[in-house]
Formats: structure tokens, C-alpha cells, sequence
């Protein structure tokens, strides 16, 4: 179980993880960073929820800069397999390895069958004048000599490749968005999320010499099962303070000059008390502040204006219900709340 699974990161302390936050820009709260120090330390999967545009994907993207390891990301899906997260077979390679008399399709003493299945198809056992052929033949290199289903015609997907990947430092596994995943690939993950390995019914139980570090991120747009949950470390992500957000737009924008970045983020959080169908996230802040920055030249300073927040209201609101909401009222209020923040940091 996880408790018994060694993890290079067991000595890690608060001040590396902060320090690595710190150099790749991520700004995060002390119940961020110790509960990413507690899964890192106790080699468990962290499930961050939160809603979307939180900075829920980016955690796993800035463990895996931080620790300089690879990013092995898998996009959940309504639909998703356990074939398509985990391995599929070569069928080409395979097909063409039985044609070639190179490998069977079946091992041991079963009979060798055909690419599509039919026993005994694949070669006959005997050729023309009556002698064996080489299929049947156990020294010599036809159907006997090897299985179709070993290594060799595997093909490793995001899964398996993170179990199976070698290095000093292991792997950051983003599992994104499993909650879009239906009921039966999150129970297929539970095996993964407790012991680090995988069954494949061809070549048996495959276990992870170094456990990855796994980052499962939900939206919430459905109830996880308390399965899942028991095998993770929990935390739940909320649009940042407004403190916090003005010091994430400086540091990912640092062109947008600093009394511009307080009003974006006043403006940010003054729509998100109202009750839009999707409130802007922190993804869309830091969209919009590039747009800003992109469509100022030496006016780079000016304060926001009415006419400017409505023409680039499409980077923060992507429903055209909540646009149609932006009236010419709302829209002084917006000014307004980004002037007192502009003074404030002034």
C-alpha cells in the first residue's frame, strides 16, 4: 500500500516546495503548500478540486518545472478506456509479425490462431511435400517461436508510461478533469492510486519501481466516489483574494503596468459577485490582463475605461447570457471598483 512504497521526495520540506513555487511564478497559500509537502513526502495522489480557471491544472505543471521531471498528462473524458489511459496493442505489428512466420498468436501449448481469431488458420503444419513446416516446428522461428503479446508490440500509454518511466526524479501523472470520466474508469484507477501498478491480463501485474507523483484535478461537475477520495490527499481550491490574485498578475504579466494589473483584478472580482452562468476564473484574469497589456502601446499607464472593459468583456465571460448582462450600469460600477483599487496601490 502506499505507506510501505518509498518515495524520493520523503525528506522534502516546506522551504524546497515554497522555493520551487517561487521560481516558476506560482503563487500559492500555506494550506497549498503543505498539503502539497504531506502528498509529496507520504507518496500519495493529491485530488485538487475546485471550479474551473482555479489554477488546478497549473499546480501539476509547476511540480513537474519545479523538480525539472517530465509531465505526463492525461485528459479526461466522458468515455475514456482503460485502453486508452493505459496500453494498446501494436495491431499492425502484429499482423504483420504472424504473416511474416515471426510470432503467434497464442503461447504455450494452445493452438496458434489467425489474425482475426480463427484457431488453427494462421499457417498449416505442414507444407506441400508432406514434411513439417517451420510453424510447427518448436526450434525453429515461426509461429512458435514467440508471442505477438510480449514488450515488443506494447504501446504504452500516459498510465503505464508514467509506471514505467526511469530517471532520478519520477514523473508528475495529471490525471485532469476526472470527473468528466465516467463511474467505471475512476474505479479503474484505484489499483493505480493505492498500490502504484497496473494489471495487463497478457503480461500480469505492473508495478512502478518509483512511484510518481499524481495530481488529479475535478471541476466538480460530478460527486467523486469515496473510494477515490480515500486513496488521495484532498484540497479545494477558491478564486484568490484579491491580494492574491494582483500578485499572480504581476508576476505572470509583468509587462501590464501595476496600477493597470489592480484594476483587472478589482474589475475580476467585482464579476464575480454577480450571478453569471460561469464566473470568470483565474485563467481568465491572466487572459485578459495579456489582452490589455497587448492592445496598450505608450499609453501603457492609462486607467481602464468603460468603452475598453466592453470591448475585451469576451476574455472574462464566455456565455453569451452573462455578456448580454453587462450593461451600461454594471459597467460604471466596474470603473468605479477599478479606480479605488488603482489608488490603493498607487
Amino acid at each position: 500500500m502506499n505507506g510501505e512504497v518509498a518515495t524520493p521526495f520523503a525528506s522534502v520540506t516546506e522551504a524546497e516546495i515554497r522555493e520551487r513555487f517561487e521560481r516558476t511564478d506560482y503563487v500559492a497559500d500555506d494550506r497549498t503548500v503543505t498539503t502539497v509537502e504531506l502528498a509529496l513526502r507520504l507518496g500519495r495522489p493529491l485530488l485538487v478540486e475546485g471550479p474551473p480557471g482555479s489554477g488546478k491544472t497549473e499546480l501539476g505543471k509547476t511540480l513537474a518545472e519545479g523538480f525539472d521531471t517530465e509531465l505526463i498528462r492525461l485528459q479526461c473524458y466522458e468515455g475514456l478506456t482503460a485502453e486508452n489511459a493505459l496500453y494498446e496493442w501494436n495491431y499492425t505489428k502484429q499482423l504483420l509479425a504472424v504473416q511474416a512466420d515471426e510470432g503467434s498468436v497464442a503461447g504455450g501449448d494452445d493452438a496458434a490462431v489467425s489474425a482475426n481469431g480463427d484457431a488453427g488458420a494462421a499457417r498449416a503444419e505442414t507444407n506441400d511435400a508432406g514434411t513439417p513446416s517451420a510453424a510447427s516446428d518448436p526450434s525453429g522461428p515461426g509461429l512458435g517461436s514467440g508471442s505477438v503479446f510480449d514488450e515488443e508490440y506494447l504501446l504504452e500509454r500516459p498510465l503505464l508510461r508514467a509506471l514505467r518511466t526511469d530517471g532520478e526524479t519520477p514523473p508528475v501523472l495529471l490525471i485532469d478533469e476526472i470527473d468528466r470520466a465516467d463511474e467505471e474508469f475512476e474505479a479503474f484507477l484505484l489499483e493505480l492510486l493505492s498500490d502504484f501498478q497496473v494489471s495487463i491480463p497478457e503480461l500480469g501485474t505492473v508495478s512502478a519501481s518509483t512511484p510518481p507523483v499524481v495530481i488529479l484535478t475535478s471541476n466538480r461537475t460530478r460527486g467523486l466516489s469515496d473510494a477515490l477520495k480515500r486513496r488521495c490527499l484532498y484540497l479545494h481550491v477558491e478564486p484568490p483574494s484579491f491580494e492574491t490574485e494582483y500578485e499572480i498578475v504581476r508576476r505572470k504579466v509583468p509587462e501590464l503596468d501595476a496600477a493597470v494589473a489592480a484594476e483587472v483584478c478589482s474589475v475580476v472580482a467585482n464579476l464575480r459577485e454577480e450571478s453569471f452562468l460561469k464566473r470568470p476564473g483565474v485563467a481568465e484574469t491572466l487572459d485578459w490582463a495579456r489582452a490589455v497589456a497587448a492592445l496598450r502601446h505608450e499609453d501603457g499607464d492609462e486607467p481602464l475605461s468603460p468603452e475598453e472593459i466592453e470591448r475585451t468583456i469576451g476574455c472574462l465571460l464566455k456565455e453569451a447570457e452573462d455578456v448580454a448582462r453587462v450593461d451600461g450600469e454594471l459597467l460604471e460600477r466596474l470603473h468605479e471598483a477599478a479606480r479605488e483599487a488603482a489608488e490603493r496601490v498607487e
